[in-house]
């Protein structure tokens, strides 16, 4: 066996391994598109750190990793984004020879750290278990049902948090009775819920500054300047919360980036009525499906489970510090 850093000539042969090896762990199926979307036209794609392994001219082998310090602790960590292997080549020794690759590109760029989670910007889609082929457009992690979990483990890798996927179809959506209850109870305390006019809410931008997510504080205010709607919570006209934004995939999955309450707000159900407000914008533009995901001991999981959501599959949130 052979490793190999990135040439494109390579393309085709990892298109066949990605949808023979990585389809059978639930991975969606790549195209010649779909793969220079997620991988080759991504700016953080990196050659020196995208890996095949070769017997003699066969790939049996697909790794890729990716980093910047642009990105959530990018400064300082490394992104490891798949390995792949061949059924006959899915041994300990050939992942650890990938693994190593990618870790040491890492070194060579000074990062201090690996890491597999949520924030990696090159975004595998997967297929939800026990749907017709429903999906989600992100791993938070890496499968813990999957080849590369265990070896990850194995090789000084630290499980740092376990996110659970949910999924709902939205023809299964009613809003929780108690619903009507805490959303009179929190007009009565000044607070307002719904898909309210921005231009009527105060300072979105430092409220999403409060709840420290670069993701949110990037998107959430491009979409209300592009007039996406987004469920917005408010008290006495200033921003406290946000759900959203509200918008239906081409698959008919509803694509929003989160929610959060301000810190000084919690308390007053504000959390439960942002997201049945957020199914129900959904239901009304037509969304077939909403799949999320959240921490395994997150108190969001109840607000989830009470809306009708499953759990369908959980990732680890991994890291390797790196040694020099």
């Amino acid at each position: 066996m052979m490793l190999s850093t990135w040439e494109d000539r390579f393309t085709q042969a990892v298109l066949s391994l990605w949808n023979a090896e990585a389809v059978r762990e639930g991975y969606k199926e790549l195209t010649d598109r779909s793969f220079r979307q997620i991988f080759r036209a991504s700016p953080y794609f990196d050659p020196e750190n995208t890996f095949v392994l070769l017997d003699g001219s066969e790939v049996k082998g697909f790794a890729s990793g990716c980093s910047g310090d642009d990105l959530p602790i990018g400064d300082v960590a490394g992104y490891i984004t798949c390995i792949v292997l061949a059924a006959e080549s899915s041994t300990e020794e050939n992942f650890a020879v990938m693994l190593e690759a990618l870790e040491q590109r890492f070194r060579t760029l000074g990062k201090k750290q690996a890491e597999v989670l949520f924030f990696n910007p090159m975004r595998l889609p997967w297929y939800i278990p026990d749907t017709p082929k429903h999906e989600h457009n992100n791993a938070p992690g890496v499968p813990v049902d999957g080849a590369l979990f265990p070896i990850l483990l194995g090789r000084g890798y630290h499980e740092r948090a376990r996110q659970v996927a949910m999924y709902l179809p939205l023809a299964d959506f009613v809003v929780p009775e108690e619903c009507q209850a805490k959303e009179v109870k929190a007009l009565s305390e000044g607070y307002v819920v719904g898909l309210l006019d921005p231009d009527s809410v105060r300072d979105v931008s430092g409220m999403l500054d409060r709840l420290n997510n670069s993701l949110w504080s990037e998107e959430i205010p491009r979409c209300l300047r592009d007039e996406v709607p987004v469920v917005l919570a408010a008290c006495r006209g200033q921003a406290v919360g946000f759900a959203g934004p509200v918008i239906r995939q081409e698959n008919g999955r509803g694509y929003f980036t989160g929610m959060g309450v301000h810190p000084e707000h919690e308390g007053h159900g504000l959390g439960s009525l942002l997201f049945y407000k957020l199914c129900e914008a959904f239901q009304d533009i037509g969304t077939e499906y909403m799949s999320l995901y959240t921490g395994e001991t997150n108190p969001a999981k109840l607000i989830y489970e009470k809306a009708g959501f499953r759990s369908v599959r959980k990732f680890g949130v991994m890291r390797r510090v790196l040694e020099r």
